[in-house]
């Protein structure tokens, strides 16, 4: 996939406020009037009229529809409906900076808006073509590596803990020379699942490079069109919002766990019925295991 085509697709999936920042700088001085209205308080602007939001940017109605045009809407009607749905997700990152003066429920409200927002940016650019080729090879692997470091090493322990699911075997080493062997010795039926936010994580790299020299299969999951997407056989992107303060949480983390859970869930409903029926029994097991040991601990109290 090329650039010009990924930022096609970015664009495409992109909610109204993200339209307007994108569109700001190529606006008319007067529409950018009212876009400064519109990204300076969306909450508020949701509630104007067109000649409302006209008076308070100190521009024209026909102003505002050439606004409303500009950044992809079909008249002001659509230009509310775009809006009222793009708040319904929560504030992007940009309307939700932590400041030092904010109170702890400002805190929870703004974190919570960053991760809504940004896991909803996530499913929106994540292609469901992409998502299906990982699925088909991971079915036919015969067994699975993943790699990450820092965040990303967190995913990739996440994901080796679902090895039920995925119904082969799982491997998730931390150290580094550990990842490389295994990749190195990778068969024609091997899987690596090689993660990073940045995707240019060079440890990372060196490990999917090594996979694919091999033979097996690289599965990536990155953030953005980057030098391990283009390594791998099959790139996933997993697109969020860019941290832009030092408070903001990563979410990017977030979203790789929630593609872990959909390659791992899509993965099993494939499997056979008695794969299905083995994973009830693991479960059902386990439920009756922590039930006794919650019966023993209250008669030992």
């Amino acid at each position: 996939m090329t650039l010009d085509v990924e930022q096609a697709s970015e664009e495409s999936t992109d909610t109204l406020l993200e339209r307007i920042t994108r569109q700001l700088p190529h606006l008319r001085r007067s529409e950018q009037r009212v876009a400064a209205i519109v990204l300076d308080n969306p909450v508020g602007a949701a509630q104007y009229t067109m000649a409302g939001l006209a008076e308070a940017a100190e521009v024209s109605e026909p102003t505002v529809m050439r606004f409303c045009s500009s950044v992809g809407c079909e008249g002001f009607q659509d230009f509310k409906i775009q809006l009222a749905q793009t708040l319904a997700l929560g504030l992007p990152v940009t309307h939700s900076t932590i400041t030092s003066s904010d109170s702890s429920g400002d805190v929870a409200e703004k974190i919570f808006d960053h991760t809504i927002s940004s896991l909803d940016r996530a499913r929106r650019t994540l292609a469901p073509a992409a998502v299906e080729r990982a699925i088909e090879a991971i079915l036919d692997a015969s067994d699975i590596l993943f790699v990450g470091f820092g965040a990303s090493g967190i995913i990739a322990q996440d994901a080796q803990q679902k090895f039920p699911l995925f119904g082969v075997p799982c491997q998730a080493p931390e150290d580094f020379h550990q990842q490389f062997i295994a990749a190195t010795m990778s068969g024609p039926r091997s899987v690596t699942v090689a993660i990073s936010n940045t995707g240019h994580t060079e440890q990372t790299l060196t490990v999917a490079r090594a996979a694919r020299k091999a033979g097996g299969t690289v599965i990536s999951l990155t953030g953005r069109v980057s030098p391990l997407s283009e390594v791998a056989d099959i790139p996933l992107i997993v697109r969020t919002f860019e941290d832009t303060d030092v408070y903001t949480p990563s979410t990017s983390r977030l979203a790789g766990l929630v593609v872990i859970d959909i390659l791992a869930t899509g993965v099993a409903l494939r499997r056979s019925p008695a794969h299905s029926e083995a994973i009830r029994r693991m479960k059902s097991e386990l439920a009756a295991m922590r039930h006794a040991e919650g019966d023993a601990t209250e008669a030992d109290s």
